[in-house]
């Protein structure tokens, strides 16, 4: 089979993405809507994260942060997002490129969306299938908590 020189891959991880952005940007302008919270997970050693020291002594590779009632000062750039949350009671100022997310999940309407690292996209190129290869090894996927019916994913690896 031919390499992939389009790299879909990225293309739909890239897509996905936008769709974390739009969420947060529609949030920095019109406020959290309803009963809608975000858990983002990010990679903390990503390039272009900034956080306090401390934030990433106690998460060195990976952290969530929440999104509901007490975030400040969203502001969405075009390859990242900056807010400012309250840990122990100290305002932190953050700022986290959306290629360093791995994970989207709004729980009040069982909607989520998981990313592969660019470090776990390198461990799956594409290779001759084998009996271990899942469909978990996908570019993303969609994720809703307890109901399988509605999970969705996408797998780049090779037709058996």
């Amino acid at each position: 089979m031919s390499q992939d020189l389009l790299r879909y891959e990225q293309i739909v991880q890239d897509a996905l993405r936008g769709v974390v952005r739009t969420v947060l940007t529609r949030v920095a302008r019109d406020g959290m809507p309803g009963d809608h919270h975000f858990y983002i997970t990010f990679r903390t050693g990503h390039p272009g994260v900034t956080l306090p020291q401390r934030l990433r002594e106690t998460y060195p590779e990976e952290m969530t942060i929440v999104l509901q009632h007490q975030f400040f000062g969203l502001e969405l750039k075009e390859d990242a997002f900056e807010v400012t949350l309250s840990f122990n009671r100290r305002l932190e100022r953050l700022r986290v490129p959306y290629a360093a997310v791995t994970a989207f999940v709004d729980p009040s309407v069982n909607f989520g969306l998981q990313f592969q690292s660019v470090a776990q996209q390198e461990e799956h190129e594409p290779h001759d299938s084998a009996e271990n290869d899942s469909s978990e090894q996908g570019a993303a996927s969609r994720v809703v908590p307890g109901d399988g019916s509605n999970v969705v994913n996408v797998d780049f690896g090779k037709k058996k």
